[in-house]
């Protein structure tokens, strides 16, 4: 080995061990100076339009499927900084789950961009009226629909009541969803098994198989997905299981449908303030809840609902079939 390769690499190393000191000296600055401002604590990131609730959120518990007006803090949905411009005009659109949480937020966007829109609920009748009411007042036209997604019988007769209401189905959003943790596998019963699939796939599968036939060239479907399909989660093993299934059929439906021009696409929240959430956890957890984002606190519904009108509007997304679009606050770096 020549001399000059030998210095070569000794040169290197005194250049790395000098990054290495800078480095070092920056650290030990840094260490003293939270030192001695104390320990800080810093509060969740505020980058909207409007500042957001943070934890800690009062300790509260729901029964299922969950009431929006008994949330403490109500979530906000309602976007009053949100500017329509007609990205939806004249469309009509169906929402499963559009009495509350994300469902609200996204039946009011639709119609502050022009669209008429029908929501299906469970047994929220008072959350169903409420969300009408705020439809309404974006001077669009709204019908309620009740029943079980996993019928499909329901989503038949949605489809066919959304059409003889408005005329004509531009924009499917299946939406509704089951979800409750456990602890244990040993835990989760088949009829605990049974409802979170029946809920979520065929769910979703009934309405897109109802609908299909009566969407025409521009339209869309755009699924409530969850990082959880994108990551797992430990407690909510079927919940999991149903939202990964829902991105895996999202993207095959979108390749299948493209040449009817009819897109697919999802949008997968991370932690969303919405009854979904307090109706599955205890207490002292919900007070906690979306802490561990990096935003640290979770989202409101009006966060998550204008990708539901990029992904609905041909204005905006007429490229865009199959994708599968993250709304979780930041992910976590090492």
């Amino acid at each position: 080995m020549d001399d000059l390769t030998v210095k070569r690499a000794e040169d290197i190393a005194t250049q790395e061990r000098s990054i290495q000191k800078a480095i070092d000296a920056k650290d030990a600055q840094t260490k003293h100076d939270e030192a001695k401002a104390g320990d800080r604590v810093e509060g969740a990131v505020q980058a909207g339009a409007r500042k957001y609730p943070e934890p800690p959120f009062p300790k509260q518990h729901q029964i299922k499927p969950g009431d929006e007006a008994m949330l403490d803090p109500a979530p906000m949905y309602d976007a009053p900084f949100w500017k329509g411009s007609g990205k939806l005009e004249g469309f009509a659109a169906l929402i499963t789950g559009g009495d509350s949480g994300i469902g609200r937020s996204v039946a009011v966007l639709f119609a502050r961009e022009g669209a008429d829109v029908a929501i299906c609920h469970l047994d929220e009748a008072g959350d169903a009226e409420d969300a009408k009411r705020a439809i309404e007042a974006e001077g669009r036209r709204c019908i309620i629909l009740q029943g079980d997604v996993s019928d499909p019988a329901f989503s038949e007769m949605a489809v066919a009541e959304t059409l003889k209401a408005f005329g004509r189905l531009d924009v499917v959003v299946p939406n509704a969803a089951f979800q409750e943790h456990v602890k244990a596998l040993e835990d989760l019963t088949f009829e605990h098994f049974d409802r979170t699939l029946k809920t979520n796939l065929y769910g979703y599968f009934n309405l897109v198989k109802a609908a299909v036939p009566h969407l025409k060239s521009g339209a869309a479907i755009v699924m409530t997905g969850s990082i959880t399909g994108l990551q797992g989660n430990k407690d909510l093993l079927d919940y999991s299981l149903t939202k990964g299934g829902i991105h895996a059929f999202a993207r095959s439906l979108g390749t299948h449908l493209a040449p009817r021009g009819i897109r697919v696409n999802v949008v997968a929240p991370g932690p969303v303030w919405t009854p979904l959430n307090p109706a599955d956890k205890d207490a002292e957890s919900v007070s906690e809840f979306g802490a561990q984002t990096v935003m640290k606190r979770p989202a409101q519904p009006e966060e998550i609902a204008p990708a539901y009108v990029f992904l609905a509007s041909p204005q905006m997304s007429s490229f865009i079939t199959g994708e599968v679009l993250p709304i979780i606050g930041g992910y976590p770096g090492g």
